[in-house]
């Protein structure tokens, strides 16, 4: 298996923080965001390699904070907004790039959680020639319909999966941490050729459970999605508590 953190955004919303640090960069409760996925990342014994794919703007930042660790720093080449590749568009850079021909976990660089990606990987290979999302319950129809919201069967396959839905199928919200099977990963390719958007990494996923097996895995612990202020406040006074630091009215870097 290789993994790739997708770290090539611009973070917007974030700005003016972001002009000065990459959003996956910035320290939560003491440490960087990237540190914890890279720590996850670790749980899992078959994992070759971890591929941080970055914009050119962000790279000069994750090459000194890769250096000592075991991860390949990829640049995009794109240097704003306007020209980003889109979340799947770098996911298939890295895969050209690298020339990756193996089971892929793709996370956002942006994703904290506490599971154990090595209980999801072993719900994953339970299910054979299957790809699979990892899936949270948020409790109201009305906050599942700002992420990519999934229904699911009996069995746990994904039988339906609509990015942000006015009217959500479920109060199932699919967070971007994705392991999808080596046959699937050319599909990739496939679904960028037929002209589908590069943004959104929910969106492949999408695409592909209505051609092949997908399987979403529902964990109860913590995710917070960094997306604003307010949630990186918030997610930074949650990690600094659980590390006995003291809360803060606002959030600094420092």
């Amino acid at each position: 298996m290789r993994a790739i953190v997708l770290a090539a955004g611009y973070a917007t919303r974030l700005r003016p923080l972001t002009d000065e640090w990459a959003k996956e960069l910035l320290p939560v409760g003491g440490r960087p965001i990237i540190d914890r996925i890279v720590d996850a990342i670790g749980e899992l014994d078959d994992v070759d390699s971890i591929h941080v794919v970055t914009n050119s703007r962000k790279a000069p930042w994750f090459h000194t904070w890769a250096e000592g660790r075991e991860v390949i720093v990829h640049d995009d080449g794109t240097s704003s907004n306007d020209d980003r590749l889109g979340a799947i568009g770098d996911m298939q850079f890295v895969i050209d790039t690298a020339e990756i021909d193996d089971d892929l976990l793709v996370i956002a660089g942006d994703n904290l959680f506490d599971f154990s990606l090595a209980e999801y990987a072993a719900f994953w290979r339970s299910k054979g020639r299957a790809s699979a999302i990892a899936v949270r319950d948020v409790g109201s129809r009305e906050l599942a319909s700002q992420y990519g919201v999934v229904a699911l069967d009996a069995d746990g396959r994904v039988t339906d999966f609509v990015e942000k839905p006015a009217d959500p199928p479920s109060t199932l919200a699919a967070i971007a941490t994705y392991i999808y099977h080596r046959e699937h990963v050319p599909l990739i390719r496939a679904y960028l050729d037929a002209g589908e958007s590069h943004d959104q990494p929910g969106r492949f996923a999408a695409w592909l459970q209505e051609r092949e097996a997908v399987y979403g895995w529902v964990f109860d612990s913590t995710w917070y999605d960094i997306g604003d202020h307010e949630q990186l406040l918030e997610a930074d006074n949650r990690m600094r508590a659980a590390a006995g630091l003291p809360e803060r009215e606002t959030y600094s870097p420092a």
